[in-house]
């Protein structure tokens, strides 16, 4: 629908508001039908992971072992508590964008201004807007007076755009973003002047509502390592289960002791279940988590942090986020030729007179960012604005002459000063300038803003008390200089994208700003390979083509934010892992479409930290470089443990089989397989969550995300150690056995020299870079403890008669330590050399 040529200001009546609003319903995103913390736990319980974690620890409630079923049970608990607060937490989304979208509302009913709660503008309202109101429901200018509006939560532009009044033949809607354009956008902010706006979209048909429905389609992608662990432990569940009935079965049919049977299978069951994984991967990130949150960073999924250190893309929005979303003076040029950047020193009286006039040019108390600025720099370069001068008049910004003037009385009699500031072309019209000093004029503007500046003219004049209320044609101004505003770099962003790109991390810039303002930005901060690529030229392309043009594209400039979300896809789509950044409602789509979500906590709107995984409470972007490396320590750490846990599971389950294979008695029953278990816990939650980097863990690219966690890489030396445990203490099992040892001495031999060999595989799994000797010294506080710990509580089975009979456990003698010493360190050199034979076959 187009504007018409006659327009009532008449308002609505009071009727046909609340008719309207009856129908279209209130100015506000609609309610969806939130998920129940007893909904969201039915969907945790069908995780694969979560079962098997309650799963578990009912088996050892079955069998009595009250302490680690309890232990089992609870981390089932708290897994399960800690998941429906994150998932309730990622419902609040829609509440805080409903909260930024319904302000309160100054509208004309009954031809009467009357303020009315934002969720009861109904469309055909008209608003009456002034400097700081945020803008109820999108809308069409009527009527204006020099208003500008800060979009910047929609768009990324990081200043105010001006408005001008619709014209026969404007749409109601249109895209945000751009100067002299009629149309206002539920969420922006007048910075400027004032108006007179017709309602044109409300509530979930606004702008800022289309993205609220844009955010309920999106649904969070659940973290590979999640779906391959619960596939794993599912597996491993279902094949434990299989042979644990086969080895009743068989045991049962060929000793025909079929008690003796059911404990065997039983052993064999406990001794399968991988119940380690889940609690591996629960504690690591949760753990992860918290040392996270030390350095300013919060988590809102566990599992992003995992995520980020598989990043290969990282997005970046720059206004808020590279920048620091506040106009600062930094450069000033004089007709003379001369120029200045502010920041080595006091600068010369003539590029003083630049600052003092466009200081004096400005709101005496500025709200627009760019005027800020100039006051700003008045006071930090210590120019007293004049005392005793009376602002008479203004000339205000118009569409056909887009600069702007303050008439002074100053004082001194006879004279008014008039400074003047604007666009260069038009501050040069003011001046009448020549045609030489035209084209110096120009060139200054073009080399400046190729750096990614925003230049605006000064000038000055002096006039005659009568022609003050003339406008700024009938001056003679004179050229004073041009001055130069950036939005600056936020400290450390250069350093931490040169770490990024160490890496393997490659940086795209994603903003609603101009080519050339974006380019120059992108350059001061580092990202300097790539080409750029525009909104417009996005629109042109398919899925498919855009995916392939993105993998070669450093720079996406007037991006709208249904764009930035065709990104983020387009890359995923290339097979990237994407982390993206932001802190506008703009971002707030790509930011949960993205593997990542990485939100500004300051500067950040609530739809942007709701939406997002990661929370950087200081908005430093550097942070996000040390959650890459926490990332890539916590993966390699959970790869460690797990190759530990398949490692120490071979010669448990052996230990258990092999009586049925090779007719020997039974040596592990499920008391000592469940006291294994108690050890193996701690070891892999403890000992290895704490490990420190790999070596070169920041100069590396990021891990292939397509590769298998549980791949053949991982597990086959993993079983290949566990296979040179179980022939160890096999071979100590039969030589024991020949010997004519007594059975609960062969047992206490050997569960014992188990425990000695799972702190023996505890070093060899520590590191994948280091040899056996470096990551024997490497410090480990948890380490030392569990040794400690675990020494202390062999000490005391061995010493208390009660606690021996009940294990079944016989003193040791003195010939039984000479196994307890060999066997760990035979098991530690072989190993070492399978090590150092892997490697050269990797080479």
């Amino acid at each position: 629908m187009s504007v018409g040529k006659q327009l009532d200001h008449a308002g609505l009546s009071a009727s046909q508001a609340r008719q309207r609003l009856a129908e279209d319903g209130p100015n506000e995103l609609p309610r969806p039908n939130r998920r129940t913390p007893l909904r969201i736990a039915a969907e945790v319980l069908r995780e694969p992971m979560f079962a098997m974690l309650l799963a578990a620890g009912t088996i050892y409630l079955l069998l009595g072992d009250k302490t680690e079923a309890l232990v089992l049970l609870g981390f089932a608990g708290l897994s399960i508590l800690l998941t429906i607060v994150q998932e309730a937490r990622t419902e609040r989304t829609l509440e805080a964008l409903r909260d930024l979208s319904a302000p309160r509302a100054l509208v004309i009913r009954d031809g009467e201004t009357v303020r009315v709660p934002g969720r009861e503008v109904v469309h055909g309202d008209m608003l009456v807007l002034e400097a700081g109101d945020r803008v109820a429901a999108d809308a069409l200018l009527i009527e204006v007076q020099e208003l500008e509006a800060d979009e910047s939560l929609l768009t990324g532009e990081s200043v105010p755009v001006r408005k001008r009044a619709a014209q026969a033949g404007d749409l109601d809607q249109a895209e945000p973003g751009g100067d002299d354009t009629p149309h206002l956008f539920s969420g922006a902010v007048v910075t400027r002047g004032g108006g007179i706006a017709r309602v044109s979209a409300t509530g979930p048909r606004s702008r800022i509502g289309q993205i609220g429905r844009t955010l309920t389609t999106l649904e969070t992608q659940a973290p590979q390592l999640q779906r391959e662990v619960a596939r794993m432990v599912s597996l491993c569940a279902v094949g434990g289960i299989a042979v644990a009935l086969l080895v009743v079965l068989l045991d049962g049919w060929l000793r025909g002791d079929w008690m003796a049977a059911l404990l065997a299978g039983i052993a064999t069951a406990m001794s399968l279940l991988p119940e380690e994984f889940p609690v591996v991967l629960t504690i690591f990130l949760a753990m992860g988590a918290w040392r996270i949150a030390q350095v300013g960073v919060l988590t809102r999924r566990a599992s992003a942090i995992e995520a980020l250190g598989a990043a290969t893309v990282l997005c970046t929005d720059k206004t808020g986020t590279l920048t620091q979303n506040r106009m600062t003076v930094t450069e000033l040029w004089l007709p003379s030729g001369q120029a200045a950047v502010l920041g080595n020193g006091l600068p010369s009286p003539e590029f003083q007179a630049v600052i003092e006039t466009a200081a004096l040019a400005s709101a005496p108390v500025p709200v627009d960012p760019m005027e800020v600025a100039f006051h700003n720099a008045a006071k930090d370069v210590r120019i007293p604005l004049r005392e005793g001068w009376q602002l008479a008049h203004t000339n205000g910004l118009r569409p056909d002459l887009l600069a702007m003037s303050n008439v002074w009385q100053t004082g001194a009699g006879e004279t008014l000063a008039v400074t003047a500031k604007g666009a260069p072309e038009a501050i040069a019209r003011l001046c009448r300038l020549g045609t030489d000093a035209h084209q110096a004029l120009d060139q200054a503007v073009r080399a400046m803003a190729a750096r990614g500046i925003r230049v605006l003219g000064v000038a000055h004049a002096t006039i005659a008390p009568e022609d003050r209320d003339k406008g700024h044609e009938a001056h003679a101004f004179s050229l004073l200089g041009l001055i130069g505003l950036i939005d600056p770099l936020r400290a450390g962003v250069p350093q931490a994208i040169a770490q990024c790109a160490a890496a393997g991390i490659r940086v795209v810039m994603i903003t609603g700003d101009y080519p050339a303002t974006a380019q120059a930005i992108a350059a001061q901060a580092g990202i300097v390979s790539g080409a750029v690529m525009t909104g417009d030229q996005i629109s042109a392309l398919t899925v498919a083509q855009l995916a392939d043009r993105a993998k070669e594209v450093a720079v996406f400039a007037r991006i709208m934010p249904e764009q930035k979300l065709r990104i983020v896809s387009a890359l995923k789509a290339a097979g990237e892992v994407v982390a993206m950044t932001g802190d506008g409602v703009n971002d707030a789509p790509a930011l949960k479409a993205a593997h990542i979500g990485i939100a500004m906590g300051k500067r950040g709107t609530d739809v942007a930290r709701e939406a997002s995984a990661i929370v950087l409470v200081e908005d430093d972007f550097g942070a996000i470089i040390v959650a890459v490396r926490l990332g890539r320590r916590i993966y390699d750490n959970i790869c460690k443990a797990i190759g530990f846990i398949f490692a120490v599971h071979v010669p448990i389950a052996g230990l258990a089989l092999s009586p049925l294979l090779l007719g020997l008695p039974l040596v592990l029953g499920p008391i000592q397989i469940a006291l294994l278990e108690m050890i193996i816990d701690p070891v892999c939650a403890l000992v290895f969550e704490v490990e420190r980097d790999e070596e070169h863990s920041m100069r590396r690219p990021p891990r292939d995300s397509a590769k298998r966690l549980f791949s053949l890489g991982l597990i086959a030396p993993s079983i290949v150690y566990g296979g040179i445990t179980f022939a160890l203490l096999l071979g100590a099992q039969i030589a024991t056995t020949y010997w004519g040892f007594a059975p609960d001495r062969v047992r206490t031999v050997l569960f014992f020299g188990l425990v000695a060999s799972t702190m023996a595989l505890v070093l060899v799994h520590r590191s994948f870079s280091t040899s056996l000797t470096r990551a024997f010294w490497r410090n480990n506080a948890s380490l030392r403890y569990v040794a400690a710990a675990v020494l202390g509580a062999c000490g005391l089975i061995l010493s208390v008669e009660p606690l021996r009979a009940m294990l079944h456990f016989s003193s040791l003698e003195a010939g039984d330590w000479l196994f307890l010493i060999v066997l760990p360190v035979l098991l530690l050199l072989l190993c070492e050399g399978v090590k150092g034979l892997q490697k050269k076959i990797s080479v």
